[in-house]
């Protein structure tokens, strides 16, 4: 992986979910809690919260720790990306040049992994459409995908397959939703980015809809529908099930080359 600093804005309006917001201090770096690995660290994940969290609340549930039970050779970083900094219109180009520019000249990591819940999710999705090629992979967990007139869009088109976005835009607060679908439906012709995704969530989610056409982007075994809701109670085994699963896969893989 390679990281470069850049002015890239990675902008999202006020998401209008119905839950309590987390707050954060704009004026303040990014606050960030290191998690370092069990053993020798060769990846780094930075961990992105939903709307209602922050960076107590991720250390409070042992996000750290559990990616550690699975993956014991990953720095982890905590980061509170809180809604503050999406509203302020800079979210994904501060998470870059605030948290994965620096951890990445502090330590070189053979891989760099995102992973979000429900707003975090989509500031994953964010990051990638904003910097192409700069993480390995993605770890989305009830990701929030934008409104459902958009999805309702799609759907009329007949899917993702057909669906014509329109003229490519820049990438605003206005057009980021369109976007970030015309970026999702790009993976097709992109196996090496959907093969590098894993996706999780409940089969009670109030956003299930768009978070299935999502699904179809990618192989069907890096997707997992799981019983729940979009809430905590589901978020810590879907995130077990994610780390085990892309562990398997990769440990298969290095199997397979003799590595």
């Amino acid at each position: 992986m390679r990281l470069r600093p850049s002015t890239l804005f990675g902008p999202l309006v006020a998401l209008l979910l119905a839950a309590c917001t987390a707050g954060g201090d704009i004026t303040r770096p990014i606050p960030t809690r290191f998690v370092p690995a069990a053993q020798s660290p060769h990846r780094l994940v930075v961990m992105l919260p939903g709307r209602g969290d922050d960076l107590d609340s991720l250390t409070a549930r042992g996000i750290g720790q559990m990616i550690h039970q699975q993956w014991p050779d990953a720095d982890v970083i905590l980061a509170g990306l809180t809604m503050p900094f999406y509203r302020q219109g800079r979210a994904v180009g501060r998470l870059h040049d605030e948290v994965l520019v620096p951890a990445a000249r502090a330590q070189h990591y053979d891989q760099v992994w995102l992973a979000g819940i429900s707003l975090g999710g989509l500031g994953a999705l964010m990051y990638d459409r904003v910097y192409p090629g700069e993480i390995d992979g993605m770890l989305l967990i009830s990701p929030y995908l934008g409104d459902r007139s958009l999805y309702r869009e799609i759907q009329a088109a007949g899917g993702l397959a057909h669906w014509q976005a329109g003229p490519e835009q820049a990438f605003t607060p206005e057009t980021y939703q369109r976007e970030l679908w015309r970026y999702i439906q790009r993976w097709s012709d992109r196996p090496d980015r959907s093969r590098s995704v894993w996706l999780a969530y409940g089969d009670k989610e109030r956003f299930r809809d768009r978070i299935g056409l999502l699904a179809t982007q990618l192989p069907a075994d890096h997707v997992f529908e799981l019983p729940g809701h979009h809430n905590w109670t589901l978020w810590r085994p879907a995130a077990r099930t994610l780390l085990q699963h892309a562990r398997q896969e990769r440990r298969a893989a290095a199997a397979s080359t003799g590595n």
